[in-house]
């Protein structure tokens, strides 16, 4: 966490000691936050007030872990605790009234973290570990409590699974960021479905599932596990039984969330009456029963509104049957979205309940040769009353994930605060303070789908658009181009080539760049390309015969390396290639490079 002083300072975000500084730096922003004036020192001791319960042991086991200085005499006092808790009595009346809802206050006398729940106190001690990386605790108070319930990731996308090694880092970013759901589901795991799914985990998968398990319950996130019976089920008590039992096993290794998912196939399992009432009897005879597992989700097989035929009843069907407590995932208008008010005004009526938002970004299994590390917007900020849940389908990349991740972290949890800029950089900051200027020009022009199936697109190379739009028109009209639009075109060339070189040689976050690695030899080489491609237009409008040659034969050998990389890095891909600014940037230097090679051939 200390690490977030440096990665403010070079975002020019935080200036220490100021209110609107600290704010800046929180993720998510909390609802109510005032004082930060004045400050306190950091105490080196401080004596720590609880009633000692299970379900506080996450929250006070953070606060150990952040303040190791725990002494029972001390005269600087931590008080923690949940509503009803003596300790915490003083506070009540500023406890909010919703769930994971927490106050935070810090003065000279002490620290006090009055909670809803136990999930609101994990989530105070996670505020305060925010205001720890400052140099002195400002004196606050703090009111915070999310907008959307569920708010996290479901691991549901095509291709190769994160490994175990990231999901337990996942688990600690979930934590940090406040959301509380992960949802597992990979599809290409034979045990979650075809066609294994009726079958117990093998030894050293169900050992690593309930680490993960245990891993997520530190960290306050429920861990749901999804089956995906669809493609093979057999409407009978057989299959009914082997549910059930498959559910049982995974409960004997600490599951406490259940998904079932009838998305993506077809034939017998795709009808919703069948569903309902599978679904009905796994509520009512195992997540009933229990007493203590999370509500039971259901992923449907129209699970989008272009994929729905309202009169088929399908949906209204699963409305009128399925329990009432049961969740039903929605993608919106298509299986990638925006999501806004419309979208639920159409889904709520015909499923009888809040949607929850299976949201298909930043998920790239359909476009694999790009990757989408740019801002997260497009999604309406009133809608907190609209959702029961907001989850993501990320890429199969898991640090590169985590860019969209964080800024979902804070859109769910305060969307009316939710800054997609200020969000993008504080999260590249997070993932690689020491070189986040670097890791900034790789994404900002790595943001954008390129052409797809579902016309899901986003602005890329924001920084220098206009300025390419100028050169390339200059040139098109046979006009000089304006001067300080090509200086900062080739200053961004040349930052493209610093942060490659930079990203490829640090080992400050070695598993991101082992993931990006493709992408990054690709930037380089485009980086290359652009800054001789405009070094040719330059030397060919002063007449430079010799010089313009040279440099047009520099061009044409980074021309003919771009089409090299696109066909043999990421090779493994089902659409091999690392596409890289291909929505403003390549397109603009290849049209650039066009008219330069046409020039030439004038002069030869």
């Amino acid at each position: 966490m200390r690490k977030n002083i440096l990665c403010a300072a070079l975002l020019g975000l935080l200036a220490i000691g100021t209110m609107q500084a600290q704010e800046a730096w929180f993720n998510p922003v909390p609802q109510e936050y005032t004082g930060g004036q004045d400050s306190i020192d950091i105490p080196a001791q401080y004596c720590l007030q609880a009633d000692y319960n299970e379900s506080l042991s996450p929250a006070i086991g953070l606060l150990r872990r952040l303040m190791p200085g725990e002494k029972k005499d001390a005269p600087f006092r931590i008080c923690i605790g949940i509503k009803g808790d003596k300790n915490v009595k003083k506070y009540a009346r500023h406890i909010p009234a919703k769930t994971e809802g927490y106050y935070l206050k810090i003065d000279k006398k002490g620290i006090a973290i009055a909670a809803a729940d136990a999930r609101g106190a994990y989530y105070g001690v996670q505020t305060l570990a925010q205001l720890l990386t400052l140099p002195r605790l400002p004196q606050v108070e703090v009111t915070d409590y999310p907008d959307i319930p569920y708010r996290g990731v479901v691991e549901g996308f095509y291709g190769t699974p994160w490994s175990h090694e990231a999901r337990l880092r996942q688990l600690d970013f979930y934590g940090r960021n406040k959301m509380n759901t992960y949802i597992y589901g990979p599809k290409d795991d034979p045990y979650h479905r075809t066609p294994h799914w009726r079958k117990p985990y093998p030894e050293k998968e169900a050992n690593q599932l309930k680490e993960l398990v245990e891993r997520a319950k530190e960290n306050n996130v429920i861990f749901y596990w999804a089956i995906h019976p669809g493609q093979d089920i057999r409407w009978n008590e057989e299959d009914r039984k082997m549910l059930i039992d498959k559910f049982e096993s995974m409960y004997q290794l600490g599951v406490r969330g259940f998904a079932v998912f009838f998305d993506d196939i077809s034939g017998e399992g795709t009808k919703a009456d069948k569903q309902a009432d599978l679904l009905n009897y796994l509520d009512d005879h195992f997540v009933k029963t229990k007493g203590d597992v999370a509500p039971l989700i259901l992923c449907p097989t129209e699970y989008n509104k272009a994929w729905t035929n309202v009169k088929g009843g399908y949906l209204t069907t699963l409305g009128s049957k399925l329990n009432e407590g049961i969740q039903i995932m929605w993608t919106g208008n298509d299986v990638v979205a925006s999501i806004d008010h419309p979208t639920f005004e159409f889904i709520n009526p015909l499923i009888k309940r809040k949607a929850y938002i299976w949201w298909n970004y930043p998920v790239t299994d359909y476009v694999q040769d790009h990757l989408l590390m740019g801002p997260v917007y497009g999604n309406a900020t009133d809608i907190k009353d609209d959702a029961i849940a907001f989850v993501s389908n990320p890429m199969e990349y898991a640090e590169a994930s985590k860019i969209a991740l964080y800024s979902i972290a804070g859109y769910t949890w305060n969307m009316e605060d939710y800054n997609p800029q200020q969000a993008w950089e504080e999260a590249i900051c997070d993932l690689m303070p020491i070189n986040a200027p670097y890791l900034k020009t790789f994404a900002i022009h790595n943001t954008d789908l390129g052409p797809n199936r579902y016309d899901f697109r986003r602005e890329e190379s924001e920084n220098i658009r206009q300025a390419l739009e100028a050169i390339l028109n200059s040139y098109q009209n046979k006009n000089m181009p304006d001067r300080e639009a090509l200086r900062q075109v080739e200053k961004e060339c040349q930052a493209i080539c610093l942060a490659s070189d930079k990203l490829l040689a640090s080992d400050e976050n070695p598993l991101l760049i082992d993931e990006i690695a493709p992408w990054l030899v690709r930037f380089k080489v485009l980086g290359l390309f652009g800054q001789e491609v405009l070094k040719t237009l330059q030397r060919q409008d002063l007449g430079q015969t010799k010089e313009a040659s040279e440099a047009y034969g520099q061009a044409q050998n980074w021309h003919s390396m771009l089409q090299w990389t696109d066909k043999l890095l990421n090779e493994q891909a089902q659409q091999p290639g690392a596409e890289c600014g291909s929505k403003v940037l390549l397109p603009t230097l290849e049209a650039l490079f066009a008219i330069a090679a046409s020039r030439q051939e004038k002069t030869e």
